[in-house]
């Protein structure tokens, strides 16, 4: 067997066929926020503009709560306590 054949074994040994890998609604819509969160707070440094930075820091949070209210709705990956459940 060779060394990258061992290690594609390795590495796919513990994965289950339940793993999303991040690839879920959830997940997309909080990196959509935050990195529009994190567009805005840049402008708003650029052009200095304060009340905007603080603003895009707490859609930062907002992403974040967002995320998490979606995973618990069934549009994230399971948790791992969830998941060990099975």
């Amino acid at each position: 067997m060779s060394d990258a054949q061992s290690l594609t074994q390795n590495t796919t040994a513990g994965s289950t066929d339940d793993s999303h890998h991040g690839n879920t609604i959830a997940a997309w819509v909080t990196v959509l926020i935050i990195t529009l969160a994190s567009v805005i707070g840049t402008l708003a440094v650029i052009l200095g503009n304060w009340p905007m930075f603080w603003g895009a820091a707490a859609l930062v949070v907002v992403g974040a709560i967002v995320g998490k209210v979606l995973q618990v709705l069934g549009f994230g990956q399971p948790s791992m306590a969830k998941r060990n459940r099975r």
